[in-house]
């Protein structure tokens, strides 16, 4: 490997990076207490740092492909361009992506093997703060706020990834993958298990589009009643199913429609079950009335044989292919046409099926899922190791990724290569700026072609590039439409969980607390939706939550929200 030589090409060179890294020293927080890997070298590492090096350097990462895509990283356009950009040379290690759980913690295992850096390594808070203990990985921060003025500026922009990629002592051990489609109240994942309704069932029987959950349960009656005549009209075979989801199952479960009941809190997050007052208060869900009344009310849909009798034990496939035989009158999913057999046109239009309202019953209310004020992130996407010759090199390249231009071009392809399909083409904004338009792909797979171009890794799109640096998504476009459109004016919450990054101990109390506790919260809303309950029953998993700990699990959340709002 060579060793990189700094070099000074001219005195006004020299003075712009002095000024520019005495500009960028006001990036962030400095750390506070050392723990774990040290950043080792900081002080020894030159100012005159700038691409392309006059010498070309060498590096190594080590990184993940998808299966059935390119296997050596240098192989890809991207990675292409950016050596040409930077002059510093990577050699990969790559590891096929469905192996890379059992791999990842072998090859962190032997520091002596390990290359300098991991680039998508999608490492949990745990991993992170494990590697960090054990000297395996060194933190970052002084290296972002001298090396990295691309991340800084997204830092400055948005202030709260800089929070939340910082642990209790001041450190950040990982550089984020932070992907922005809407932000606060219009982000893309504030609404996951988005309920549809199919409008052509309720044109054909000469309905509207239920506004409360009273009109929504004569809807789905109208829907049951009319069974034989929705399936000759439409040429369906098997059941009528007027309301399709899976209890337990995330984007596929039915709980927003019971946001309206009491407090209007719903049960937005699948696995904490927690939410935010408006009063700052970390509250669970299956505690609150509303939650109870909600139950109650599905439970009276499943008597009145209104809701799939498999939604508490199907799978995923069968969920699909009942949904693609037509056989659905209201269901749940990130998107319907994962569903339903529909195009994406007919979708942009509302026709055949539509987004659910909110609907009201004590309130109207949507509540926000956890962590959705701040879209997509990964905390641990990026981490360079303990083996790292040169760190300053290696975040300066690394810096690279959160250039406008190529974070778009990082997660989801690029442009110009020489084969049938590009996710963009190299356009121009309003200004007559360079932007990333994305091109129509025709009957091409969006996920095959991200897969083929794309590299992953840190980056950052913030929802202010879009039509200043890159077009928004086709895909994506639609729902955030929707999200906008019908469910903002809703969201009557002022806060959201956010993602915060808890100590060791903290997180494995929460995971060990969490597991006993989601498992009583779902078992008790499954039998109780099938079943019906007493108040008995209610008083029963009050006290069992209790007796697993919820005052404890709250209050952990609850410390952790406390120091994210100051």
């Amino acid at each position: 490997m060579k060793t990189l030589h700094f070099f000074r090409k001219s005195a006004a060179l020299v003075l712009a990076l002095i000024l520019t890294a005495s500009l960028l020293a006001g990036c962030g927080a400095k750390s506070g207490g050392a723990s774990g890997g040290a950043s080792a070298g900081l002080e020894v590492e030159s100012d005159s740092l700038a691409f392309p090096l006059a010498e070309t350097a060498q590096i190594s990462g080590l990184t993940n492909f998808p299966a059935g895509s390119e296997s050596e990283p240098n192989n890809r356009t991207i990675f292409k361009r950016l050596e040409e950009k930077t002059n510093v040379h990577v050699t990969w290690k790559a590891i096929q992506g469905d192996q890379w759980g059992d791999k990842i913690a072998l090859e962190m295992s032997n520091i002596k093997t390990l290359p300098e850096f991991v680039f998508n390594a999608q490492f949990s808070d745990t991993d992170l703060l494990k590697y960090a203990k054990q000297g395996v990985i060194i933190n970052v921060e002084e290296y972002i706020d001298k090396y990295m003025p691309n991340l800084c500026k997204v830092f400055a922009q948005a202030p709260e990834y800089r929070t939340m990629c910082t642990d209790e002592n001041g450190h950040i051990w990982a550089l984020p993958w932070i992907e922005q489609l809407g932000y606060e109240k219009t982000a893309i994942q504030t609404v996951g298990n988005m309920p549809f309704i199919n409008v052509a069932w309720l044109d054909f029987l000469g309905l509207d589009m239920p506004e409360t959950t009273d009109e929504m349960e004569q809807v789905l009656l109208a829907f049951r009643d009319n069974a034989d005549a929705l399936k000759q009209e439409f040429n369906i075979e098997g059941d009528i199913i007027p309301l399709a989801c899976i209890i337990g199952g995330g984007n596929e479960d039915c709980t927003i429609l019971t946001n309206g009941f009491g407090e209007g809190y719903g049960d937005p997050d699948s696995w904490r079950h927690v939410v935010v007052t408006d009063d700052k208060q970390v509250v669970c869900t299956a505690t609150s009335e509303g939650w109870r009344k909600g139950v109650e009310w599905l439970h009276k849909l499943y008597t009145e044989n209104l809701m799939d009798p498999d939604a508490f034990t199907q799978e995923w496939s069968t969920y699909v292919a009942k949904g693609k035989s037509g056989r659905y009158g209201v269901c749940f999913s990130w998107d319907v046409a994962n569903i339903a057999s529909i195009s994406m046109d007919d979708l942009i239009a509302g026709i055949g099926w539509q987004p659910l309202p909110a609907l009201t019953a004590d309130v109207r209310n949507i509540t926000p899922g956890t962590g959705s004020f701040t879209s997509g992130f990964d905390r641990g996407r990026c981490v360079v190791t303990a083996n790292a010759k040169n760190p300053a090199l290696i975040c300066a390249w690394l810096d690279q990724m959160y250039d406008p231009i190529q974070s778009p071009q990082n997660n989801w392809g690029t442009y110009g290569e020489d084969d049938d399909f590009d996710i963009f083409e190299m356009s121009t904004n309003a200004n007559g700026e360079p932007m990333l338009k994305h091109t129509w792909l025709g009957d091409a797979s969006p996920v095959e072609v991200r897969e083929a171009e794309c590299v992953g890794g840190p980056l950052a799109i913030l929802d202010s590039y879009y039509d200043v640096y890159v077009t928004c998504p086709d895909d994506a476009q639609y729902r955030l439409d929707w999200i906008k459109d019908v469910y903002t004016p809703d969201m009557n919450n002022k806060y959201v969980y956010p993602n915060v990054f808890m100590t060791t101990e903290d997180t494995k109390k929460i995971s060990d607390l969490g597991t006993d506790l989601d498992k009583c919260i779902d078992t008790a809303r499954a039998d109780w939706i099938m079943n019906g309950f007493s108040d008995a029953d209610w008083n029963k998993l009050q006290s069992d939550l209790e007796a697993y700990g919820l005052s404890e699990f709250l209050s952990i959340h609850q410390k952790y929200l406390d120091e994210y709002l100051k």
